[in-house]
């Protein structure tokens, strides 16, 4: 179904701009690149984050990076990710390249799929000490359904303590930049369902099992996170569109939060995760400023 959705948007695409928007297969043909240590955080095979160091001597700035797929085992994107995450070391950033369990693996949705990524990402605090990573520098990167889980790892720290997904010391996370995420489970829901499924999130979520699916898995019920948040759309984007990103930053600023929306020209939805194209190159400068922003405390 996803690949239907950007197949079609693909045949529009050069009617509508100069340059023709990145495809799917350009996506998926990515090399796989290879990390400088891999960690096993839990048991099953999808528990595993990669991480990839600069060649800098200083205390590294983390990027914590969320693959996409929909949330589901069919598609991949742990591999794909390798090559923005390779680029980002290569720009000065310790990258902690994250896989999760997805729908269709043993444990996975609720609460499994949100515990891998609240565990992988605290694991982070037993990883610093050992390659200088600087903890106080975080930003996560997030693209399609992983956007969603990066701007709720930003928010555990408002989990109610009733939810098996509440810590009580979750790492502080400074400012997420969502690629084409979703930030609004049940306002957004018919959106993603489109390219997804539309039991997609109601698996995730459990909503058959729970009065109330959204109040611990959806970042719009977590207000305000506390991190900044940059909502990243391609214009031509069919999966998640820029309107998307500007009705949940706007949520996020009513909150009390702070939140901009980057809208980049000529790009879909995988423009925002290849790191030859011109839509990447407007993503690391906005990881650039955001990160420069959290090392002058503002």
């Amino acid at each position: 179904m996803l690949k239907a959705v950007l197949i079609l948007a693909m045949m529009m695409g050069p009617t509508m701009a100069a340059a023709e928007p990145a495809s799917i297969d350009a996506y998926m043909s990515q090399p796989r690149h290879l990390a400088d240590d891999v960690v096993h955080y839990g048991p099953a095979p999808s528990q595993v984050a990669e991480l990839f160091l600069p060649k800098t001597r200083d205390p590294h700035p983390v990027v914590i990076l969320l693959h996409g797929g929909c949330f589901l085992k069919q598609y991949e994107g742990f591999a794909q990710t390798s090559a923005i995450a390779a680029d980002l070391a290569g720009h000065g950033y310790a990258v902690w390249n994250v896989e999760y369990r997805k729908l269709g693996e043993a444990g996975a949705g609720y609460p499994g799929t949100f515990q891998d990524v609240a565990t992988a990402i605290d694991r982070l605090r037993e990883e610093a000490p050992k390659h200088d990573l600087d903890l106080s520098r975080v930003i996560a990167i997030g693209h399609s359904a992983g956007g969603h889980l990066a701007l709720w790892a930003a928010a555990r720290s408002r989990i109610p303590a009733t939810s098996p997904l509440h810590a009580a010391h979750p790492l502080k996370i400074g400012a997420v930049i969502s690629l084409a995420g979703i930030g609004d489970l049940k306002g957004q829901g018919p959106v993603f369902a489109l390219p997804c499924g539309d039991d997609t999130i109601a698996r995730l979520v459990d909503s058959a099992h729970r009065a109330a699916p959204f109040a611990d898995t959806s970042p719009a019920e977590l207000l305000p996170s506390g991190a900044k948040v940059v909502m990243v759309h391609g214009v031509f984007d069919p999966v998640m569109p820029p309107y998307t990103g500007r009705d949940y930053a706007a949520k996020v600023r009513a909150a009390g939060g702070r939140a901009e929306v980057e809208t980049i020209p000529g790009a879909a939805h995988f423009d925002l995760v290849i790191p030859t194209t011109a839509a990447w190159s407007a993503i690391v400068d906005v990881l650039d400023r955001e990160m420069a922003a959290l090392a002058h405390g503002s």
